[in-house]
């Protein structure tokens, strides 16, 4: 009995932790069970059930503090966007450097005219008037812990912390705003931080490694934004002396940094951004990992040894700002915070100015940025394991794999349910653009990729082969900007039909190439038996047994001569009375043959398309019998032996069907 009561107490936890129920709640629960009486082995049980739901607890509530955050910092870009003067984007630093983590206090301070001082350039929550213009020492205390050292500095008691020296300026400037708990960061620009952001709380309070993290990435934030505030009051302050150049520089800075917060924002990826720096600089940008991996490119970047991209990689990382390389290229560190993400590789058309390298550094800092938030995104997307499961499908042969088949299910693919196979090969060389279109495209049609040397590979669901290759054709093509060709087959069901449908999709791909079809889609069965014979393998026995292999299968099974009959009716016109003549045989003969026929290659088989097919089919299977070492002998009449002797004429098996009337014979001219 005291099992079950400890087994729904614990049950009753659980459904607390669901429901979010605060803490109080799971503490009042433990403690009226454990007020009840129950025994010490229980009592341990229900006072680990309740550790554990405060962990649990405090798991939840420090995720969605780091998700309050993170939409803070967006919340915060957006609002950097708006603002275009230096004290309008001061004032949004200093705010939300409050929200952000709920303190009472924050400012930010400049280094002064004079050499070794800083000034308090915003403050926002200040409750003295001495704080705005207050000029310090650089070496005071936190400021210089965050100017000199360029690290973030924190302490939850600042006037009792004696882990480093106190100067008495800033004591006094604490002491009156009776602030306890501080942190500062530094605003990062280039090589050396330009100023620095401090927020500070009235009571003692510890700050958590996230909570320092995300005032960081608020300094990097911030000191972009600055940055582009103070090229902005630069260039409006020397238009009087050089307006014309000085409002393109406006121009191009406000739009510049506009446009690549509206792209960060609207979840843009690095090859967007650097598509658009790639514009605005007019050259061509490659970025690449620290271990040398591709990440994004626009224009047509040289390709670069990894000999030359340590040296680059190294150099402007050490100076923390783009460096100019010795064959006339650029080298721009991406880095978010104290994390290096790789390197962004400029090639110019021309030589760049001052303005375009600030430009530089600020397309790169962005794009440290979108990759962070890339990283946050595909971090719960595991397109590895849906990349293998379509290479093992494609294969997989002899017998089904139930683990196989498992595994597709928990994937959500049905083998038994209708399936489509699509090979899409571009015309060139292409980037990573098509391997995140695939993936992204699988995943909203819960289908499956598999990314080749020279081609992707997608498995679809779906009946409608012709269809589904046009609409990834019209969907990838703008995106490539070349031509894609897109072949598909099927639909097809069961886990080992896919390896011949996907064999299939490459000999009608081949075919489409064969035919300079190249940057169109099509299907297998759109394309019919020609696919199989102009297809890179060629095969020829293919296409004639896809053509007329139910009727040469008859003639061998009940010894008839429809494919003589079907030589002869094509080589007469299509005429039943001339091609009886030709075989010496009754019209009605003829007649009821090709009603056989009909029912053999079905009933469109007489058609133009379907004619010229078998006609081909025919001409095909005679050549490749007179290459094995038979006799071209006409339609109709009996081969002959190797010494010429002809045996006799077998009278034709009648294949008429009951009741078919006899029709009365042409006389012979």
């Amino acid at each position: 009995m005291s099992k079950i009561r400890v087994g729904s107490d614990a049950l009753a936890v659980l459904e607390l932790l669901a429901g979010e129920a605060p803490v109080e709640q799971v503490e009042a629960l433990v403690t009226q069970a454990l007020e009840e009486g129950v025994a010490d082995a229980e009592r341990d049980a229900l006072t680990r059930a309740r550790g554990l739901a405060l962990r649990i607890h405090a798991q939840a509530g420090r995720r969605q503090q780091r998700e309050m955050g993170m939409s803070a910092l967006v919340d915060t870009a957006r609002e950097l966007a708006a603002a275009q003067e230096l004290d309008a984007v001061l004032k949004v630093v200093t705010r939300r450097a409050r929200l952000l983590l709920g303190l009472d206090m924050a400012f930010i301070s400049f280094p002064a005219e004079e050499q070794g001082i800083v000034r308090v350039r915003s403050s926002d929550g200040h409750t003295s008037t001495g704080t705005m213009g207050l000029r310090l020492p650089a070496d005071a205390g936190p400021v210089g812990e965050a100017l000199v050292d360029s690290a973030p500095f924190w302490t939850p008691d600042y006037p009792a912390d004696k882990r480093f020296r106190h100067h008495p300026a800033f004591d006094e400037a604490v002491e009156a705003e009776a602030l306890r708990a501080l942190v500062a960061v530094p605003l990062s620009q280039g090589t050396r931080p330009a100023g620095a952001l401090y927020a500070a709380d009235r009571n003692v309070r510890h700050f958590s490694a996230d909570e320092i993290s995300l005032m960081s990435s608020l300094g990097d934030l911030a000191g972009a934004a600055i940055e582009s505030a103070r090229l902005l009051d630069a260039a409006t302050a020397t238009v009087a002396a050089l307006r014309g150049p000085a409002l393109r520089l406006e121009r191009e800075l406000g739009d510049t940094h506009h446009r690549f917060t509206a792209l960060v924002l609207n979840g843009g990826g690095p090859q967007t951004l650097v598509a658009e720096l790639a514009r605005r600089l007019g050259g061509a940008v490659r970025v690449l990992a620290l271990d040398g991996t591709f990440l994004a490119a626009a224009g047509d970047p040289p390709d670069i040894g990894e000999s030359a991209l340590r040296p680059a990689a190294s150099g402007a990382r050490a100076a923390g700002e783009p460096v100019s390389l010795a064959d006339g290229s650029w080298a721009a560190p991406v880095v978010a915070g104290d994390e290096h993400l790789g390197t962004l590789l400029m090639f110019p058309g021309h030589r760049l100015t001052e303005f375009d390298e600030r430009l530089l550094g600020l397309g790169a800092r962005f794009t440290a940025i979108s990759l962070l938030l890339e990283a946050g995104r595909n971090a719960r997307v595991h397109s590895q394991v849906r990349h293998s499961l379509l290479d093992d499908l494609l294969a997989l042969s002899g017998r089904p794999d139930p683990l196989l088949e498992a595994r597709a299910r928990r994937c959500g693919i049905d083998p038994d349910g209708p399936h489509l196979v699509v090979v899409v090969r571009p015309e060139r060389a292409y980037g990573s653009e098509l391997g995140s279109w695939a993936t992204s495209y699988t995943r909203r049609t819960n289908g499956l990729v598999s990314l080749r040397e020279d081609c992707a590979v997608l498995l679809l669901a779906g009946d409608d082969a012709g269809g589904a290759a046009r609409a990834v054709h019209d969907e990838l093509s703008p995106l490539l900007g070349q031509r894609v060709t897109v072949a598909s087959a099927g639909p097809v069901t069961g886990a080992l039909s896919f390896a011949g449908a996907h064999q299939e999709a490459q000999r009608c791909s081949d075919a489409m190439t064969a035919l300079g079809a190249v940057g169109r889609a099509a299907s297998a069965r759109e394309l019919g038996g020609l696919g199989a014979l102009l297809s890179g393998s060629h095969d020829t026995g293919a296409f004639i047994d896809a053509t007329i292999g139910p009727v040469a299968d008859y003639d061998r099974q009940r010894l008839t001569e429809l494919v003589p009959t079907l030589e002869a009716y094509f080589d007469t016109g299509s005429s039943p009375t001339y091609a009886a003549e030709r075989l010496h045989v009754h019209p009605n003969t003829v007649t009821r043959r090709l009603e056989r026929i009909s029912e053999l290659l079905g009933s469109g088989w007489q058609q133009p398309e379907r004619a010229f097919e078998v006609q081909l089919a025919l001409r095909l299977s005679r050549i490749r019998h007179v290459l094995r070492g038979g006799s071209p002998s006409p339609a109709g009449a009996a081969p002959t032996g190797p010494d010429g002797w002809r045996p006799p004429r077998r009278r034709p098996r009648d294949v008429t069907k009951p009741g078919t009337p006899v029709l009365p014979s042409r006389p012979r001219r």
